[in-house]
């Protein structure tokens, strides 16, 4: 009996995660996401999916039988539209909140697809009216808003710890699926695979994102169920984060230094779970007193719909979020605090002469609106620009952490004047230590560690402390290697 792997994204990079696994002639896609980079090798990427588009639409018994997912985050579910595009029609796997997550943010998604195809058409039009090659073809988007809708027609609900068999599969053959929470996000999992041949059952677990203790409205990480081996995610792999508890402490401070210079606070975070993070702790901080009731400003329609989720799911939060809740109050919502829908009202925002917090997608200010505020306060001493999340390689956040003199805001370049600092507290990722921490329990009857979802360096570091601990055989496999178990 054999489980044939085959890496497809978050090989050696920290985006894209797609992993399809096959057995007893079935095939199953774990997660299905969107690489972000540099465009032309993004475009590359994200055209060219792990299975042909006639495996891709040949069902249960010519191709892809199911799709997992571990949860939400574009960089592992923002792919799927362009396999209903490709026809597509299986069942997509996932929890609830995952799949009420994934509407508006897949919906987004492929808003941005189509608009940057516009603006290409639209570039390549005005070349061609003064008498210059137009360059190349058409752009056409990677998906668009009705592929979008046909993901969200495909999934099917599954719940924690309730093992789920695939479609196409038997007690004896195929594969079954049994979620448990990775404390990573709203929803996030682990995906224990169990595959099935003649009977012989061989056991995979999929990490997805694992997250830490005590990160603010969700539950804490379930400890990793037995298995025989492991796809684990290698984020943080050479890095040690800071304690979670000092991280209000922290951003209180911060606010009050930039209050009293008269500065903005210019927030670039992920629409998803780190914007309601962040609104959670700063209403906490104002019921406590320990910063002004000063405006705060939530300018992004995706979290504004994402907010909503996270209300409706209060069975995911943590004791501490469910707290609000308990005295009939919003945790993501009060008087000062404004959330932001229209263009016209995020405009209105560069034109406030008094200290406010804004903030804004997206994370790594790749796109969306977040890019208009730093333009117009980048170059303000006063202001300051506070990094929340990982920024990827070659990002425009990544060049604001390490604090560049220079940087281009929609091909402009930008003098670097206003104030950096991160709060990098609250990440979703477990650092080194706690990925140790979390796999400690399945160690004993592993076989084989593939780490994947990490750039080289974090890899090879997280590799080195796996041998040494745990004297298991660690791979970090690259785009496209296959490896046979058993």
């Amino acid at each position: 009996m054999g489980i044939r792997l085959h890496f497809w994204g978050a090989a050696q990079t920290v985006t894209g995660s797609s992993h399809h696994i096959e057995c007893a002639g079935r095939n199953v896609l774990l997660d299905c996401g969107l690489f972000q980079g540099r465009r032309m090798e993004a475009v590359d990427i994200n055209s060219h999916l792990a299975l042909s588009a006639d495996q891709i639409a040949g069902g249960a018994d010519a191709g892809l039988s199911a799709v997992v997912l571990s949860h939400a985050h574009i960089d592992h579910s923002g792919n799927l539209p362009s396999l209903t595009r490709q026809g597509y029609r299986g069942p997509i796997y996932a929890t609830p909140s995952t799949i009420d997550l994934c509407d508006p943010m897949l919906k987004d998604s492929a808003h941005i697809q189509e608009g940057d195809a516009d603006f290409l058409n639209r570039r390549r039009g005005r070349r061609r009216l003064v008498g210059m090659p137009p360059g190349p073809e058409p752009a056409q988007p990677l998906y668009s808003q009705e592929d979008a809708d046909q993901v969200n027609r495909q999934f099917q609900p599954v719940m924690l710890h309730e093992p789920q068999l695939l479609a196409g599969s038997t007690k004896d053959e195929g594969f079954s699926v049994t979620l448990s929470n990775a404390g990573h996000m709203l929803g996030s999992a682990c995906v224990l695979v169990e595959a099935m041949e003649k009977g012989q059952k061989t056991r995979l677990l999929f990490s997805g994102d694992v997250g830490r203790k005590q990160l603010p409205i969700i539950h804490d990480p379930d400890a990793a169920p037995a298995a025989d081996y492991l796809i684990m995610e290698s984020t943080y792999g050479n890095r040690l984060h800071q304690p979670i508890s000092p991280v209000k402490q922290k951003l209180a401070g911060l606010v009050k230094r930039v209050v009293a210079r008269g500065g903005h606070i210019i927030v670039p975070a992920f629409a998803v779970e780190r914007t309601q993070q962040l609104v959670l702790l700063l209403h906490q901080l104002i019921d406590e007193g320990q910063i002004p009731d000063l405006p705060i400003f939530v300018d992004s329609p995706l979290a504004v719909n994402v907010t909503d989720v996270f209300r409706k799911h209060t069975e995911d939060w943590d004791e501490e979020a469910c707290a609000f809740y308990k005295n009939n109050k919003d945790a993501f919502g009060w008087e000062r605090l404004r959330y932001v829908r229209t263009v016209q009202e995020s405009k209105a925002l560069n034109d406030l002469h008094m200290p406010f917090i804004v903030i804004s997608a997206s994370g790594m200010c790749e796109a969306g609106r977040i890019l208009h505020h730093l333009k117009n306060g980048i170059e303000d001493p006063r202001n300051l620009i506070l990094i929340t999340g990982y920024q990827a390689a070659n990002t425009l956040g990544r060049k604001l952490v390490e604090r560049l003199p220079e940087v281009n805001i929609f091909g402009e370049p930008m003098r670097l004047r206003a104030e950096v600092d991160s709060i990098g507290e609250l990440s979703g990722h477990a650092d080194q230590h706690e990925l140790l921490t979390w796999m400690e329990p399945m160690v004993k009857g592993l076989k084989k560690v593939f780490l994947v979802h990490g750039e080289p360096i974090s890899q090879l570091a997280l590799k080195a402390e796996i041998e040494q601990h745990y004297g298991l055989e660690v791979v970090c496999p690259k785009r496209g290697d296959r490896f046979e178990v058993s």
